[in-house]
Formats: C-alpha cells, structure tokens, sequence
C-alpha cells in the first residue's frame, strides 16, 4: 500500500532531498544514553542508511510504531530480516499490514523528524525458513529514491571486513536491557566479527540455534555485555564502513558465550536485485 503523496513529484523529490540532507548538518544530541545492549546513543546523521520499519496501527504510535530494523543499500532498495515480515512478528500476513512503513533519518522515534515512505513492493525470501532460519532477508523498494549519501555499500564475498576480528558496530532501536525497555532513539553498540568456529561451538545445532556459515555470520565480545537484541532484528552489522550483516538470531542479549548471530550479506547480495 502506497503512502499518500502530493501530486507534485519533482518537487517532491526536491523537498524529500533538502529534508534529509538538513539532517546530517544537524547537532549532536546533548545527552548520552545507553545504547541497544552495552553501547552509546548514536545520530542518523551518522548513519543515515540504518531505517526503522514501523507500523502504528500494530505497534502502536509511542515509538512511531517501529518493531524493526533496516539499511539502505540502493536509493531504492531497503533490506532487513525475512522474519520481520513474518505473521510470527506482525500477528498476520504482512500484506494485511496497512500502514507498513520505512523510516529515514529519524533519530527520536517520538518526534517527526526525517521522512515515512510506504514501500511500493515487498519481497521477502521464499527460501527462508524459520527452523534453520538461513537466506533471513527481505526487499524493500522504495517508490522515490534517497539521496546517494544515504546508502551503504554491501560487503561482498571475499571482503576483509568479514575477517575475524575485525571491529564492527551494530545498530538498532530495540531492547536496550534484555528486559524489553525499548530505545526511543538510534543506538550502536561495538562488537567484532568472531571465527566460525566459535560460532559454531556457540550455536552447534543443538536447542541452541544451528550456526550455518554460509549463509551467516556472528559478532559479539568474549565476556558478553554488548550485543543486539529484540527489536533491532533487519538492523545493519558495519564493518570497515561496509554492511556486512542484518540483525537475524542468538540466544538471549548480550549473554557471554552467545554471540549475536547475523545474515551473512555476501551470501544474499544477488537476492537484493530480486
């Protein structure tokens, strides 16, 4: 379902560039918060490709109805988690859902700041499935495109920022705690990409969860304390500035031992064009 939009869209797109490009010449906030698990508060402007997908009429109006995360990773194209698209999250099939959103540059999810766009199609990955939960992506197309400064590139097989070790932030505005008191503005907290073989001890297909990497990839620090949780599942995992993961699985928040599990997105870069 499409947004209501004016029906001028040059000057539209005019007005939808100059709003978002205001954005990253704006001040850094005064206060510093906590951020998803063990991290900091953290301004769009920085980075402008990581979206909030939102529906008030399910999620209700606090938080602009967001319940998920998402990166700009084409003026047109938006990706995030399959399973934020499941009737598992919404309640019911997300063609049912009518006020689907995509939110840019909105640093306080009370206010209005940025803009709201209904996506014009919808693609989630067929092959994904929920028990195995590999191929965990969906497709945004956006009906008017971003400024280019709004897109991040996504890191391809090969890319050293998929080495384990490598410095990474993840970005969200879910569950701060693990006790569900969500953010109510764009939070990061830092990790590092771990080997997989550590993964795979972590999450070695018992009740656990099945590491799979191929298709996936974790990150997180040996003492636990930092970490994605609830709500920041579609969020980008960054690395060497380049997307290297969407917020997908693990066990608990931030609990030491088990690291936060990812869409591996080398394994899914083909799918985006879907």
């Amino acid at each position: 379902m499409r947004k209501s939009l004016p029906s001028f869209p040059a000057r539209l797109a005019v007005l939808l560039a100059a709003a978002l490009a205001l954005l990253l010449l704006a001040p850094a906030p005064a206060t510093a918060e906590r951020a998803v698990v063990g991290g900091h508060r953290v301004r769009t402007a920085e980075a402008p490709w990581a979206v909030a997908l939102a529906s008030r009429e399910l999620f209700g109006a606090k938080r602009s109805g967001q319940f998920c995360g998402g990166a700009a990773v084409t003026p047109t194209k938006v990706i995030t988690a399959a399973h934020c698209l499941s009737r598992a999250v919404l309640g019911k099939k997300w063609q049912e859902v009518r006020d689907l959103r995509v939110i840019v540059g909105r640093n306080d999810l009370r206010g209005t700041r940025g803009v709201e766009m209904a996506p014009a199609k919808v693609w989630v990955n067929p092959a994904y499935q929920s028990d195995d939960r590999a191929g965990d992506i969906a497709v945004l197309t956006l009906g008017r495109p971003l400024p280019p400064a709004y897109v991040i590139r996504m890191a391809r097989a090969g890319d050293p920022a998929y080495r384990a070790g490598s410095k990474a932030l993840v970005y969200g505005w879910g569950d701060t705690d693990g006790d569900g008191s969500y953010a109510l503005t764009l939070r990061a907290t830092a990790v590092r990409v771990l080997t997989d073989a550590t993964c795979r001890s972590a999450y070695p297909g018992n009740a656990e969860g099945d590491y799979q990497s191929a298709s996936m990839v974790c990150a997180g620090v040996p003492g636990g304390g930092r970490d994605a949780c609830q709500g920041d599942s579609g969020g980008p995992l960054v690395a060497d500035g380049r997307l290297v993961g969407l917020v997908s699985w693990g066990s608990g928040c931030a609990v030491a031992g088990r690291p936060g599990v990812y869409t591996r997105i080398s394994a899914v870069v083909s799918l985006v064009a879907a």
